[in-house]
C-alpha cells in the first residue's frame, strides 16, 4: 500500500517526493488541495513507520523478558 499509493504517480518522479520538495522549498503556491494531497499520498508511509516500530519493539520486548 506504502509504495502503490504513496509514491503514485511514478513517473516523472514520485509524487509524494514532489510534494515534500514544494513544502521544504517554501511552499510557494500551494493550495489547500495541495496540502490534502501531501497527506493523503503521504499517510500510508507514516503508517508503515508507526506500525512497523510498534512490531519492532513488540519482538524486542518479546525477546528480552
Amino acid at each position: 500500500m506504502s509504495m502503490t499509493l504513496g509514491l503514485a504517480p511514478f513517473l516523472p518522479e514520485p509524487h509524494v517526493l514532489g510534494k515534500i520538495r514544494w513544502v521544504l522549498g517554501g511552499a510557494h503556491g500551494m493550495a489547500a488541495i495541495d496540502y490534502f494531497d501531501l497527506i493523503l499520498h503521504g499517510t500510508p508511509w507514516l503508517l508503515l513507520i508507526i506500525f512497523g516500530t510498534a512490531q519492532l519493539v513488540h519482538k524486542v520486548k518479546g525477546a528480552i523478558g
